[in-house]
């Protein structure tokens, strides 16, 4: 017994003697926060046009196409399979635009890199969501798991993307962010309660030592569900004092990321000059139609049908919203989205065979001509 109190004691002095950086004192504080040594690398979904970076050069999208074509990837788990058949399709007809802007939300957050590098990436991203490997990511953590920081463990989530974003990736990404093209992320910051938009082009390519961990923390972050994976702590500093940030799924904040509501409510051009032909193209991984299914009269399943209907909910508002822009503004409007009702169960997140079913669906749709609608209508 006095050996046990002896290595009890121990324990908690070498705890009490760990440095742990504070959290931030208050909402004000928070909003001032920058990760040091970045500059103007991130801005929030819901930024006021004070709160917009000022450093516009490394955000504004160039081209001397004399257009511009951005590519939204929502959020949707294994849906996520939808966005790759589509993309590998489209690569295959040698008619994908290369994106002046890509950004990726949750599911879209993994898939939005290799999208921004094009189709060279295109088996890499096969191999990941038809393959069976995604399995892989569903390591519980037991009992132990209701009383933590999340069910899931998050090693095998990390590791896929530590695997992925190379230090090569990583140089590619910067030096297609020097040429004008703009890569974002979004994440949920869960103590502000507001969407962090990343700017991780800018990211890349600022040179810094600790920048691909920064940018594998932010993907991570992203594509992290609260509760099933752990948040994700970044460091960050205000007027001096450090303290951490808790980052999490980027959907909790906005299934699509898109101009921030500033814009969106307004008749300004997202980016470039007035005379750049804009066109938007949004993939959206999940059905956006009524689908029908019992629901039993249980905690659990009232709880995972009501959060399906809200990410529906929330996905048809937001596209609503960047439509009426895209008619104000002059231009284009393309979404995509899973059209049939396709058996998902959410106790086998990453089934192969769901994965494998909507990726069919995705390619299909590029090949019979069939995918883009030209409103937010979802019958």
């Amino acid at each position: 017994m006095r050996a046990f109190t002896i290595l009890v004691s121990t324990v908690l002095i070498l705890s009490g003697c760990q440095h742990t950086l504070d959290r931030a004192h208050d909402a004000l504080e928070a909003d001032r926060a920058i990760v040091s040594g970045y500059g103007e690398i991130r801005t929030y979904r819901d930024a006021r046009l004070d709160e917009v970076p000022h450093n516009a050069r490394d955000w504004a999208p160039v081209s001397s196409s004399g257009k511009l074509d951005f590519l939204m990837i929502s959020g949707g788990g294994a849906g996520g399979a939808f966005s790759v058949g589509i993309l590998s399709a489209w690569s295959a007809m040698k008619t994908r635009p290369r994106f002046d802007v890509v950004s990726g939300v949750s599911t879209g957050a993994l898939i939005a890199p290799y999208v921004f590098l094009g189709p060279a990436y295109d088996d890499a991203l096969v191999q990941l969501y038809t393959s069976g490997i995604a399995k892989d990511l569903v390591v519980t953590k037991g009992p132990i798991g209701l009383f933590g920081s999340s069910l899931l463990r998050s090693e095998p989530l990390r590791s896929l993307v530590e695997r992925a974003i190379t230090p090569e990736v990583l140089l590619r990404i910067a030096a297609e962010h020097r040429k004008g093209r703009r890569l974002f992320v979004l994440t949920t910051n869960l103590d502000t309660q507001r969407g962090v938009v990343w700017n991780m082009g800018a990211i890349a390519a600022s040179g810094r030592p600790d920048a691909r961990k920064l940018f594998i923390d932010i993907v991570v972050a992203s594509a992290s569900i609260p509760g099933v994976y752990p948040a994700v702590v970044i460091k960050a500093e205000a007027e001096g004092r450090q303290f951490e940030e808790l980052h999490s799924d980027g959907g909790s904040s906005s299934q699509i990321l898109m101009p921030p509501q500033a814009f969106l409510g307004s008749a300004r051009p997202p980016a470039g000059r007035n005379r750049q032909k804009v066109s938007f193209y949004v993939i959206v991984n999940n059905a956006l139609m009524p689908e029908f299914g019992v629901t039993p009269n249980k905690t659990v399943s009232a709880i995972v049908r009501a959060y399906s209907i809200y990410m529906k909910s929330q996905a048809q508002s937001e596209l609503t919203a960047l439509y009426n822009f895209a008619k104000r503004t002059g231009a284009d409007f393309h979404v995509a989205t899973i059209d049939a009702q396709v058996p998902y169960s959410m106790l086998d997140p990453f089934n192969t065979d769901y994965m494998r079913a909507v990726f069919e669906l995705g390619s299909e749709g590029v090949a019979s001509g069939t995918l883009w609608k030209e409103s937010p209508v979802f019958r």
